[in-house]
């Protein structure tokens, strides 16, 4: 197992030419492992729906007024097969967690995407069944993304997160040690959380049998119990990427689109230079966007233009390999094998 580098609350603290220091060595840790080459892939997000309650998120079940919908096959096959980015190489599969969207909606999307397209598909679709993990293997996925969200037990429950904090990572052993590649993530900048309550959640992180992992920003999202709450410091999100990024040099790490809601027009970017390799353009049709609402409605949508400027910008370049290539070429659990895989990504 890595585990090049503890952090420490004075490492998230850093600002200044220590912060400058430490994302630079991030940024050096991922051209080491990766290349200056991120991977681009599409999201898709098919259904607002969700049984959950979190006190962070928009879509939770108890927010009445918020217009449900459940997007159709056909309209997102005819936009992935026929109409996606040349740049993009993945598609991540979204909803709130929905067991209907997922039989009606994503197992299908899924099937057609491997029969007419070389996409890798990866879907985050909350806490299934494990019948439906099966049956979404068995059609074609291979990467899931299941944040655990607040590794401190008491936050996690007071939040209102996904059923339990042990369900929750159950749910996540389960899937890596059926065979999928895991992605996971957590939040940062939660109201009241401390220290030692944010750390943890890098000690988690590593223990998890994981490929890669996000780091979230929190922002006070529209119609939640949290509205009023400060949102979190883009400062101390970006040393948690960094320092992210430095304790597991092998994992993929996103640059989330929450960064530009931290930062307008600056956050996105520093992202990038902390040594996140991993974009994501949005493909949701536009007549969904506004209501899938896990912050604001206001939502600065991610465009290919918008991607790849600021992908050159930070002198990058896009993969020309997949996302589920690159783990298909070498990576296992906890990054063993990780050379392998990352003398494909970089070629």
């Amino acid at each position: 197992m890595y585990n090049c580098l503890t952090p420490s609350a004075d490492m998230l603290q850093s600002r200044g030419e220590a912060q400058e220091a430490l994302h630079k060595r991030a940024a050096e840790a991922a051209a080491r492992h990766f290349g200056r080459r991120v991977f681009i892939r599409a999201v898709v997000e098919v259904s607002n729906f969700c049984r959950e309650n979190c006190a962070y998120c928009g879509m939770r079940r108890e927010n009445r007024s918020l217009a449900r919908f459940r997007a159709h096959h056909e309209q997102l096959a005819e936009l992935l097969v026929h109409h996606c980015p040349a740049s993009v190489t993945d598609v991540n599969i979204q909803a709130g967690e929905d067991p209907l969207a997922v039989r009606e909606v994503v197992i299908p999307l899924i099937q057609t995407l491997r029969r007419e397209t070389r996409l890798g598909v990866s879907v985050c679709l909350g806490s299934m069944d494990t019948r439906l993990y099966s049956e979404l293997k068995a059609a074609g996925a291979s990467i899931y993304i299941i944040k655990f969200e607040i590794a401190d037990p008491s936050l996690y429950a007071s939040m209102q997160s996904p059923g339990t904090q042990e369900e929750r990572l159950e749910h996540i052993r389960h899937l890596a040690a059926n065979g999928w590649q895991v992605s996971s993530g957590f939040i940062t900048g939660l109201p009241g959380e401390t220290d030692e309550q944010m750390l943890a959640n890098f000690t988690l992180a590593n223990e998890l049998p994981l490929v890669g992992c996000s780091v979230s920003p929190f922002i006070p999202g529209d119609e939640t119990p949290l509205i009023n709450a400060p949102m979190a410091d883009i400062n101390r999100t970006l040393n948690c990427m960094a320092a992210l990024r430095l304790m597991r040099p092998d994992w993929v790490i996103p640059a989330v689109s929450a960064l530009n809601l931290a930062e307008p027009g600056a956050g996105y970017r520093r992202g990038l230079r902390t040594g996140a390799n991993l974009v994501t353009i949005n493909l949701t049709p536009a007549e969904f966007r506004d209501d899938y609402l896990l912050y604001k409605r206001d939502r600065f949508i991610m465009t290919e233009d918008r991607i790849l400027s600021a992908v050159a910008a930070e002198g990058l370049s896009p993969s020309t390999q997949s996302l589920a290539e690159f783990y298909q070429a070498g990576t296992s659990l906890n990054g063993s094998n990780a050379s392998k895989a990352t003398a494909h990504a970089v070629a």
